[in-house]
């Protein structure tokens, strides 16, 4: 449940603006404008992630086998992803700000962006290449 808290924050803070406000990318605005940024650009590497594993289950279509381990790998990958997340921010404090400070969102995002960007970079490999 910890972990689930931990994953979500970043994004808690940045609905944090007014009621019916949605706080903007600026690079060179407030650290919730920041945020905003590495909100954005993670959401657009899980975009890009989803649409490869898409077309790399729509390539292995007629191969259940791959298809069945594909998925169960994917469904891993995010167990780690999530499992590295909480142990690289790893806090007691249930305001994950207090032990690492103001820029916890965007140090947060900037590593679930760098995973994602691994993890779609392997599934990219396997689809133009093949699989070894």
């Amino acid at each position: 449940m910890k972990a689930a808290a931990l994953l979500l924050l970043p994004f808690v803070l940045l609905s944090s603006a007014r009621p019916g406000e949605e706080i903007k990318c600026n690079d060179g605005g407030t650290t919730l404008e920041m945020a905003a940024c590495a909100r954005d650009a993670f959401e657009e590497s899980d975009r890009r992630l989803n649409a490869t594993y898409q077309e790399l289950i729509g390539k292995e279509a007629t191969n259940t086998v791959f298809v069945k381990k594909l998925r169960e790998a994917q469904t891993a990958w995010i167990k780690f992803r999530d499992a590295e997340l909480a142990a690289t921010f790893a806090c007691e404090e249930a305001n994950h700000s207090l032990c690492w400070g103001s820029m916890y969102p965007l140090d947060f995002l900037a590593l679930k962006k760098r995973l994602t960007d691994e993890r779609e970079s392997r599934l990219r490999e396997m689809l133009e290449r093949g699989r070894p």
